[in-house]
């Protein structure tokens, strides 16, 4: 990869750390789905060549987190959304499915972007998206240890925000309750987690 092509994408970025490499998944054909967060790009490497053969960068992207391969073909992540170059919109997140074939949003949940509208879904860092069984997605904003599910539609039918601040030394304003990733696993997942532990 050339520091040219592929560019900081927000001017308060730490240059000393140039990609922030924060998310990996083996997809089905053994192929490796690669996300950096500085660069607001995510890579598909051709395990045989070891080639880039494919990207999303910003925009769309902008400083996602766990890119994750759905059954359909498509890839699942959360789109934190602290610096956008396309829009130079207010930051915002949202969860996105974007189908890699056309690179298109297929599907996106976020909150209200206009004026006056409320941005309290809003992690600069940190977070995760899961597709779950019932077709809803599971949504971590890790930054303030909030999971919720929402429907395909976007309504949100379940919440829940980590009690657990820290570190303990720490004064309390210098605690959070950040979550980095958060996924939910069934009784059948975690009995056969067990039985090969």
């Amino acid at each position: 990869m050339e520091p040219a092509a592929y560019t900081i994408t927000s001017p308060s970025d730490n240059r000393s750390e140039w990609t922030h490499g924060n998310g990996i998944a083996e997809l089905p054909d053994g192929n490796i789905l690669l996300s950096f967060r500085n660069i607001s790009t995510v890579v598909r490497i051709n395990r045989q060549s070891g080639a880039i053969d494919w990207k999303l960068g910003a925009p769309p992207l902008s400083g996602q987190h766990a890119p994750t391969p759905l059954p359909n073909g498509n890839i699942l992540l959360f789109d934190n959304g602290p610096f956008r170059v396309d829009t130079g919109a207010q930051p915002f997140s949202r969860a996105l499915e974007i189908n890699p074939n056309t690179k298109e949003i297929v599907w996106k949940y976020q909150d209200g972007t206009g004026p006056g509208s409320n941005h309290f879904f809003f992690s600069s860092r940190i977070s995760n998206a899961q597709r779950l069984p019932n077709g809803n997605t599971l949504i971590n904003d890790g930054l303030y240890g909030r999971f919720f599910e929402v429907t395909i539609d976007g309504d949100v039918v379940w919440e829940y925000v980590n009690p657990n601040f820290g570190p303990a030394p720490a004064p309390p304003k210098g605690q959070t309750n950040n979550v980095f990733r958060a996924y939910r696993y069934s009784a059948d997942e975690i009995a056969a987690a067990q039985k090969t532990a």
